[in-house]
């Protein structure tokens, strides 16, 4: 009788958790949101520093901080304009940011990982 070669496998190793508690996760997904967007790009590096992602994930996350407040600042340098459109771009990436950090640990969510 032959033993089958999966008794003697290893495990494959579950995919490494960015949150450990609710909490943490709440904690997280106010990072963007409290820093005004300056952090966004922080749960990021950490989750890729941990190997919840890639790298190229949290390097798509800094390069889209840098140019949203690039485009910010060049459409409205002078503190007195009143365009909506850099307000606009600064809340749309805060949403987007901390909804992308909440669902770091979504099991259903492939792209990245």
């Amino acid at each position: 009788m032959s033993s089958s070669p999966y008794i003697n496998q290893p495990f494959t190793p579950a995919r490494p958790r960015m949150f450990n508690t609710t909490l943490a996760k709440v904690i997280w997904t106010l990072v963007p949101i409290l820093s005004i967007g300056l952090a966004a790009a922080v749960p990021f590096v950490v989750a890729a520093v941990k190997g919840v992602v890639k790298p190229w994930l949290a390097a798509v996350y800094v390069i889209a901080e840098v140019v949203v407040f690039s485009v910010a600042f060049a459409i409205s340098p002078d503190p007195n304009d009143t365009s909506p459109v850099p307000g606009f771009l600064m809340v749309l990436f805060i949403v987007t940011a901390a909804t992308h950090t909440a669902l770091l640990d979504n099991e259903r969510i492939n792209v990245g990982k």
